[in-house]
């Protein structure tokens, strides 16, 4: 068979479900069909520590909303649920790709990317790991909303923009380090733009970046300060965003959790991996 065909015959079809009410109205999804590879979320951590259920929930979500195809959730510590193990149980010819692992982070991280890789690479079956789900517009739309379900933005739906209303400046607060800033600021202008609102970046870990940027934004005007957690809630990073946001003297949203949205960017992170495994 030569690789167009089975392009043809193993890329999902992209369909346009009937419009919907809401904020997510008129959403695109993949169909797979029947023997495609698994979609694999990648978590950080061990099973049952917190946040758990936001990964289970998003593999609902994908299933469902996305795919028409079950999918799956791998962890990268421990015994149970453990991501090796699960792409080991997975039976496929070793001549077919039999999973693509997305890793569950809102943008690049150097410990979760290699975890990830190091299990593909170990797996008995032909698998690839996905990009992770950020940066991506999607993550500043799931951000605002966050803010929005705190009280600290409201969207104006007659002209499709945010007007803040309790803080008038916001912290995007990433884990990582200082390269996992930077990539969270293209996050972060996607976000002022829908705020209307200065937006600065600082790591959760960098208790003097986080005061810093509270302090500039006040300089700048901004009478109230707001923490988004650029977060899923299942990193060990997701404990630290109360203390953060104090040290700031700012209230806070929750972390983006089963956002809509990270479904959405699962579901496209695979599409792309496996078009690209199909096409080598």
């Amino acid at each position: 068979m030569s690789p167009e065909s089975q392009a043809s015959e193993a890329l999902p079809s992209r369909r346009r479900r009937a419009p919907r009410g809401g904020r997510h109205r008129g959403d695109e999804s993949f169909l797979l069909p029947p023997g495609s590879p698994a979609l694999i979320l990648a978590v950080p951590g061990p099973a049952r520590q917190g946040g758990t259920d936001i990964a289970a929930e998003l593999a609902r979500l994908v299933e469902i909303e996305h795919t028409g195809q079950p999918a799956h959730v791998g962890h990268l510590d421990g015994d149970e649920g453990n991501l090796g193990a699960l792409l080991a149980g997975l039976h496929r010819p070793q001549d077919e790709l039999a999973a693509v692992v997305v890793p569950m982070s809102t943008g690049p991280d150097p410990a979760l990317d290699a975890a990830v890789r190091a299990a593909v690479a170990a797996a008995p079956v032909h698998a690839v790991a996905a990009e992770p789900l950020g940066p991506h517009p999607l993550i500043a739309e799931a951000l605002h909303d966050r803010l929005a379900d705190a009280g600290l933005a409201r969207a104006d739906r007659i002209r499709m923009m945010t007007m803040v209303t309790a803080a008038t400046g916001v912290i995007v607060a990433t884990p990582g380090d200082a390269t996992a800033v930077r990539q969270a600021e293209v996050t972060s202008v996607l976000l002022a733009s829908r705020l209307a609102a200065p937006v600065f970046t600082a790591s959760l870990a960098d208790e003097a970046g986080m005061r810093a940027a509270g302090e500039q934004l006040r300089a700048a005007g901004a009478a109230s300060v707001a923490v988004a957690p650029h977060v899923i809630g299942s990193e060990p990073e997701a404990r630290l965003v109360p203390a953060a946001a104090a040290a700031v003297g700012a209230a806070h949203a929750a972390p983006l959790g089963a956002h809509p949205a990270l479904a959405r960017l699962a579901a496209l992170r695979y599409v792309e991996a496996l078009s690209l495994a199909l096409a080598d």
